[in-house]
Order: structure tokens, then C-alpha cells, then sequence
């Protein structure tokens, strides 16, 4: 039977000021319900009229009545938060994304609000506020390291802690410390860049260069943490797929008192010679279940990149299976 797609059905909104924020510039959020959903938009003051199937008619009510919620909670909606909103109540027509996009997580120096944007990310920053040990993992893209280094800053500056770690194994695409020129630091500097590019985007150079030359902020190398004791400090383990079972252990015995750890890794992206055994694959069997520690699972759904990497994921992931 073929689908009705001549149903119309119209939206009134009551505060005609906030229409142009609903619907972007030129147009442009409507536009992209249109070339997601397959639907057709027509706006005329504070009325849009929608034409399509009833489940893209009903999905489109439902996104465009939540932004429009969360523009009267003067929450700025972008382009990205219009893709997000769909892909979220694609998959969940019931969940409610006021409760995602207004838990403010942190606000950088340049006044950009950082926010979850799907509800894995909600469980996640919700699972770092709650647990002391957390692991996300997931494919590239999701938020695992960024959101866990704007929870750090926002803890940081609220005198929840008073140091932050940043730390990653100096292994990547089967290349060897002893081939790059330099001395120590020359050699692992660069397997830490994504690290301090990631802090810079949220602070601005001079305060972020004061709280590193203070100590205050750390970037090193997972070898460094041997025969430490971290108290009152949020320590980030990223890249961790790329961890030794032994290295795995030291690290997360390294856990002080009042402080947290956040653990993330991709365990499709293994770049351990071979033999050697992923301490994250490791750790998940062996401590799922502990009171304290929570593992956070993240998907292609949650990839907050250009929508291109989605498509990527999936290709590569239909590649691998055949």
C-alpha cells in the first residue's frame, strides 16, 4: 500500500519574536528538516505548515516544538543542535531534549556553551558527576574525550578539585619513540597535541598556559604516571585502547583520594603491536560490575562531526563484516 504523503497539518506559535531563531538564517533549520525527514515546510509569520507522511509530519511537530521550548529557555539553536534534535527523536519520539541540551556543562572563554547533544552523552557527563571511575567508549567523534575535559575545567575552576591530568599512551599507527627525532619530550609531544588542542578550544592561550606552567593542568605521557598517587585531581586517560593490561593496572591504581578518572578509548582503532592485549578490552571483562565504576557505551548515533563521518563508520563497518 502505498504511504500518503498529501497530509498537511499546521504549527501556530505564539511568540512571533523567536520564529527567526526557530527557523534559522534564511531559513536554513527548516531546510534541514526537509532533507532529513523528506517532508515539505512552508512558513508564513508565526505559522509553519507541514506536508508529508504522518510519521514525518509528527516527528517534525515534535522537533520543532522542542527547539522552540528550548529558544524560550534562551538556549541558542544552531544548525548542529537541528541535526542532533532529529537523530535523537528519530530513535526516541518520547524522550524530551530539553533535559539533554540544557544541562550546560561548560562555558568556554570564547562564551560557547558546552552541552550534551544525545542521551549517551546526557549518561555520560551524569556518570562522571556520580561515579569516581568511568569509562566511555565508543567510535571516534562522540564527545568521550572533549566532554570529559570540559567536566575537568568546569570542576577545576569550581574548586571541586585541584589538578587536572591529561595523559595518553605514546602509541599510534605502529610507530616507535626511538624513529622520532628529539629528545624525550620532543618525542611525545606530538601523541599529546590532540590533548592540549582540545584545552585550548576551552580556555583561552594565557589562562590555559598560566594553570599549565603552574602544574595546575598536567599534560604527560601514561609512562609518567608510574609510582604516583593523584589526590583531589580529575584524571583523563585517553586513547586507552592503546593500553597494556599492566599499564592499564598502574594507571588505575594511581586513583587518589576525592578524585575522579575518566577513562576513553575506541576498541575498533588498536594500534598495540601484535600479541599484546588492549588493558581497555582487559578492563571491561574484568571490572564491569564493581560498585564505583561505570562503563558508558557510545555508538555511530552519537558521532558529533560532520555527518559524513556517520556514513564513514557504517561503510567501514559493512566493509569489515563481509
Amino acid at each position: 500500500m502505498k504511504e500518503d504523503l498529501d497530509i498537511t497539518e499546521n504549527i501556530e506559535f505564539h511568540e512571533p519574536s523567536l520564529m527567526s531563531l526557530l527557523c534559522g538564517e534564511q531559513n536554513s533549520h527548516l531546510k534541514i528538516i526537509e532533507k532529513r525527514l523528506g517532508i515539505k515546510i512552508h512558513m508564513r509569520g508565526n505559522r509553519i505548515s507541514l506536508r508529508g507522511s504522518e510519521w514525518q509530519i509528527q516527528l517534525a511537530k515534535s522537533v520543532l516544538e522542542q527547539l522552540y521550548n528550548i529558544i524560550k529557555k534562551d538556549y541558542p539553536i544552531y544548525p548542529n543542535d537541528v541535526e542532533y534534535a532529529i537523530r535523537i527523536l528519530s530513535n526516541n519520539p518520547n524522550e524530551d531534549i530539553k533535559n539533554i541540551f540544557l544541562d550546560r556543562v561548560y562555558i568556554t572563554a570564547s562564551k560557547k556553551i558546552i552541552t550534551p547533544k544525545s542521551i549517551n552523552q546526557k549518561v555520560y557527563i551524569d556518570s562522571i558527576r556520580r561515579y569516581d571511575i568511568v569509562f566511555g567508549i565508543g567510535p571516534a567523534g562522540t564527545g568521550k574525550t572533549y566532554l570529559a575535559m570540559a567536566m575537568a575545567i568546569s570542576f577545576l575552576l569550581n574548586k571541586e578539585i585541584n589538578r587536572v591530568v591529561l595523559t595518553r599512551p605514546a602509541v599510534e599507527a605502529g610507530e616507535h619513540l626511538g624513529f622520532l627525532p628529539g629528545d624525550l619530550y620532543e618525542k611525545v609531544n606530538p601523541y599529546l597535541r590532540p590533548l592540549y588542542d582540545a584545552l585550548h578550544d576551552m580556555m583561552d592561550f594565557e589562562s590555559a598556559s598560566g594553570l599549565l606552567q603552574k602544574g595546575v593542568i598536567e599534560v604527560a605521557p601514561l609512562a609518567f604516571m608510574r609510582g604516583r598517587t593523584l589526590n583531589d585531581s580529575f584524571v583523563i586517560l585517553d586513547e586507552a585502547q592503546n593500553v597494556t593490561s599492566e599499564q592499564m593496572k598502574m594507571f588505575l591504581t594511581r586513583l587518589g583520594f576525592s578524585s575522579k578518572t575518566v577513562i576513553t578509548g575506541d576498541v575498533t582503532q588498536i594500534d598495540l603491536p601484535g600479541g599484546k592485549v588492549s588493558g581497555l578490552i582487559e578492563a571491561r571483562e574484568v571490572l564491569e560490575g564493581i560498585e564505583g565504576i561505570k562503563f558508558v557505551y557510545f555508538t555511530r548515533d552519537d558521532v558529533i562531526r560532520h555527518p559524513l563521518v556517520q556514513e564513514i563508520i557504517d561503510a567501514y563497518e559493512r566493509f569489515e563484516k563481509r
